[in-house]
């Protein structure tokens, strides 16, 4: 810009960034007249988990995937339950410092863990696509050994990362929060059609699965669910993706509301199936 700073391509925010500074995201910044992520190859958290917990329920069921996350991300969702490091600047954290992870040794403790029933990582927990990068390198080394490479993810970034993540990933879970512009853009910080863009062409590419947490009084509309599945089922072999409709719990700033009813859930599950073939309840 004419000011000298940056504008970071990542995402709809498209943050101006100038020298020294961070972006909404908190995870990408300008250093030295580029913009760099700030987070590469630091973890915060580091998990073996089994595969339905991303969720993910028809993609190597009973498998273990080792779940890896940073911190930073570009949405405010009031009731995150990861808020401590999605929300975090990666304070106190450095390169090079004990929770370095680079791509290698990420790959290296992968393999390892086959012996304990895993097929490959999971990038999770934060959201990784603000630090695309580091998923790239790492994807790229799992599967030169043959393991796989998950993203669970917000999918509020443009085409230009999405063509470059894809062609890498072999499963996604992406959550579809809402199917109410408003609610992205005044609760959310988002952006729901690029949300859908990218679910359209994550669909495209490798195995798919969506997840809407079932918020009391933001999205437990049946009419809102039974819109969001009749589009899901409008995509090329949409009737096939599983769609996870999970319950809320008091978290974060959303501590004022109650969590949602079994009974809820359980009917909007069955609108849902009016147009999908699987879906799943959550949190149950």
């Amino acid at each position: 810009m004419s000011d000298g700073r940056l504008v970071c391509p990542v995402c709809p925010h498209r943050c101006a960034i100038p020298e020294g500074g961070t972006g909404l995201c908190r995870a990408r910044g300008t250093r030295n007249g580029k913009i760099v992520p700030l987070q590469y190859g630091i973890v915060s958290s580091l998990a073996l988990d089994p595969v339905e917990k991303k969720p993910l329920r028809r993609f190597h069921p009973g498998s273990m995937i080792l779940s890896v996350g940073s911190f930073g991300c570009n949405l405010r969702c009031p009731f995150c339950q990861n808020w401590e490091i999605s929300t975090s600047g990666g304070e106190g954290r450095a390169r090079g410092g004990e929770d370095f992870l680079p791509p290698e040794k990420l790959a290296d403790l992968a393999e390892k863990l086959r012996t304990r029933g895993n097929i490959g990582a999971a990038f999770t927990y934060n959201e990784p696509l603000v630090g695309w990068e580091y998923v790239r390198d790492a994807a790229e080394l799992l599967r030169k050994r043959g393991l796989r490479a998950v993203l669970v993810t917000n999918g509020c970034v443009h085409e230009e990362i999405a063509e470059k993540i894809l062609p890498l990933v072999d499963a996604l879970n992406i959550d579809l929060k809402s199917f109410r512009p408003e609610i992205y853009a005044k609760i959310l910080g988002g952006d729901l059609e690029t949300v859908k863009r990218f679910i359209a062409r994550a669909a495209e590419s490798c195995h798919v699965e969506l997840t809407t947490l079932i918020v009391p009084g933001m999205n437990d509309g049946e009419e809102e669910i039974r819109a969001l599945a009749e589009w899901v089922a409008s995509l090329p072999n949409g009737r096939e993706i599983p769609l996870h409709l999970t319950r809320f719990f008091p978290r974060y700033r959303m501590t004022d509301r109650p969590a949602t009813s079994r009974q809820r859930v359980t009917d909007l599950v069955s609108a849902a199936r009016e147009s999908l073939a699987y879906v799943y309840p959550g949190n149950m």
